[in-house]
């Protein structure tokens, strides 16, 4: 147990007050002062140091029903972070060690220390455990490996590219042996991120033009995988250039995550009949099995600087919903975090 006389006795945390309708607005949301409630048998307190703000989350702030539980109004949220042990009332996590959790959105959490796993600071930044090594990271790598079934030889197509998801899936494919990797993002900065610093064999700005027909030009034999961040066009896109018994991981659907009316499915589906293609949506909830070979051959490739990374880092508690609009607005490059 720590010396509890030196805490704070309250924290700042994030209510959910109403659910959007469309695009977040600022009056759904409230940062309110919390009393930190002490560990209690089998807790610890955690001072969180970074915390994640991912799309996923707003399918939470709404109440239809999905994988995961939505968002009570009126209670702080949740979503990842890693921080520092402050007070522990549990065997095997102590005072000073570094822990991943969910308790994200607020200052400190007292969590079951079931749900927290520790991370080493010396041997990858706190962040990195929030992206590249974590749940973005494996959701990458199972996605494209098992879901994706990815073997040397496949053309890859990433949309939302440069996103921390997008980037890793592009370089794990290139690394692995891949004959081309293809990416799109929303800017011509990060196009040129794309082809440069990660290694695609090509990219585009699909604000630029038809997506088809980009793909088509920087594509012209096909794709045999496509990971699809994006949804929409895109995904109506890919199935058109999938080659015979290609393969489309859904991972994700920004594109359509604040309508608030039906989007139209693809017009092509029945080049799924034609072609054998399978699609398939990826969670990473159901490949925590595949963390322990993620680590082990994703981490060297962090350290030896072959697998690159990026970072958009935003300062403070107060600032995680305008985070969080940003990712929904593509403004990050990487993995967005917030830095407390």
């Amino acid at each position: 147990m720590s010396d509890t006389a030196a805490l704070p006795a309250t924290s700042r945390e994030w209510h959910l007050l109403s659910r959007p309708a469309g695009w977040p607005k600022d009056e759904d949301f409230s940062l309110v002062e919390a009393e930190i409630r002490q560990p209690g048998a089998g807790e610890v307190l955690v001072r969180n140091k970074y915390l994640s703000v991912d799309p996923y989350m707003r399918g939470r702030m709404s109440d239809a029903k999905s994988y995961v539980a939505p968002y009570e109004l009126g209670k702080v949220m949740q979503g990842g972070a890693v921080g520092e042990v402050v007070a522990s009332a549990a065997d095997g996590i102590a005072v000073g060690d570094h822990v991943l959790h969910f308790g994200g959105w607020r200052e400190y959490a007292t969590i079951d220390a079931k749900q927290a796993v520790k991370v080493d600071p010396d041997a990858a930044p706190l962040s990195t455990y929030l992206g590249v090594l974590g749940m973005t990271g494996l959701t990458a790598y199972a996605g494209l490996l098992r879901v994706g079934a990815f073997k040397e030889g496949d053309a890859v197509f990433v949309s939302g590219a440069a996103g921390a998801v997008g980037s890793q899936v592009g370089q794990i494919a290139k690394l692995k042996g891949a004959s081309r990797v293809i990416g799109s993002a929303g800017s011509d900065e990060k196009v040129k991120l794309l082809v440069e610093e990660y290694g695609f064999d090509a990219a585009f700005n699909y604000k630029n033009g038809p997506v088809w027909e980009q793909l088509k030009e920087a594509a012209p034999d096909g794709i045999d995988v496509y990971f699809d961040n994006v949804g929409g066009e895109h995904l109506e896109a890919a199935i058109g250039a999938l080659n015979l018994r290609g393969r489309a991981v859904i991972c994700g659907m920004i594109s359509q995550y604040n309508a608030t009316e039906p989007t139209p499915g693809p017009r092509n589906m029945v080049k799924i009949l034609q072609n054998r293609l399978r699609v398939e949506g990826v969670l990473v909830g159901d490949h925590y099995d595949f963390q322990p070979q993620f680590v082990q051959e994703v981490g060297p490739w962090v350290a030896s600087g072959e697998l690159k990374y990026r970072e958009t880092v935003v300062e403070g508690i107060e600032n995680t919903l305008e985070a969080f609009l940003g990712v929904l607005r593509g403004d990050n490059t990487g993995k967005m975090i917030v830095k407390l």
